[in-house]
């Protein structure tokens, strides 16, 4: 049975890849992840605020990606946090000469001033991966926020300007305070399941319509959630909360259920349904997806 399928450009294994997490910041967490058979892994993020504040984990960051990328038989992916266009996306430059096979960068930020437009925030975004394609020869993916007016569009814009590929879609975790002590504190919470609906509505409708490799997270425990991921044309299924929670042996448990629910189905392979669900195969998707919500309101609770 071929469970193979290609991202950015590379043969994977299979479509499970470890996403940025606690356990992609070591060199040792890596490896462990290597062990317990990820198709391939994200590295812990770097963060604009580190590079310009030349903070010491920079250094710390590329010893650990040179000492993964030695000794790794998958793609070991590089992660840049970025917000606004300047001079830290040099540091792509440095990740790339590490080792990094590639680059995701992670775009995220709270557009807070109301004079703001919209199409100004995207054009910062295309601005800031037309800077770091031009520092590396690696594919770059954009790992996108859903908070756009026009997704979509969004998704086009990045793919033209040269995305190698997509990630579908970043979770945020917003603020929230202590009451006794009138602090902020962090508020993180691991995904459930549910999670899984919002990047499964996207990576359906932009499958076969945008240049780009698309990559699903948020929501991923199962096989369940891989392959309902699959189904609506993702290239790579990303995963965290399960593996902080259930360790990274769980890799194990989600390749061998993949494989257990495509021998009931007769597929042989991933490409044989892979995208059997993507909206581009509808003539009317949008209509399709109100219809959808409508029998989803109209439908008897009880029945669910």
């Amino acid at each position: 049975m071929d469970l193979s399928t290609r991202y950015l450009g590379f043969e994977l294994k299979h479509p499970i890849v470890a996403s940025p997490s606690p356990l992609t910041r070591t060199a040792d967490g890596i490896r462990s992840l290597m062990d317990a058979g990820a198709a391939a892994i994200v590295m812990a993020s770097v963060f604009e605020e580190q590079i310009i504040g030349r903070d010491a984990i920079m250094d710390e960051r590329l010893e650990t990606l040179r000492q993964a990328s030695n000794h790794s038989d998958v793609p070991v992916i590089a992660s840049l946090n970025g917000a606004t266009p300047g001079a830290w996306v040099n540091f792509a430059g440095d990740l790339e000469a590490a080792g990094a096979r590639a680059i995701e960068l992670d775009l995220y930020r709270v557009p807070s001033d109301p004079g703001e437009t919209g199409r100004s925030l995207e054009q910062s975004y295309v601005d800031i991966l037309r800077a770091v394609k031009a520092q590396v020869k690696v594919p770059v993916s954009a790992k996108l926020s859903p908070y756009f007016s026009a997704p979509a569009n969004m998704a086009k814009q990045l793919a033209e300007a040269g995305a190698d590929g997509l990630v579908l879609f970043n979770r945020f975790y917003e603020g929230d305070f202590d009451l006794d002590t009138m602090l902020m504190k962090p508020n993180f919470s691991l995904s459930t399941p549910d999670d899984i609906r919002l990047p499964l509505m996207w990576i359906s409708l932009l499958s076969g319509r945008v240049n780009a490799s698309l990559a699903a997270t948020s929501g991923v425990w199962t096989y369940a959630e891989v392959a309902k991921y699959l189904l609506v044309g993702a290239d790579a299924v990303m995963t965290t909360s399960s593996l902080l929670k259930d360790g990274p042996q769980h890799i194990g448990a989600l390749v061998s259920g993949l494989r257990d629910w495509m021998e009931s189905r007769g597929y042989e392979s991933v490409s044989a349904f892979q995208g059997r669900f993507a909206a581009a195969h509808l003539e009317y998707p949008s209509a399709f997806m109100r219809a959808h919500y409508g029998d989803i309101l109209t439908s008897d609770p009880k029945e669910h």
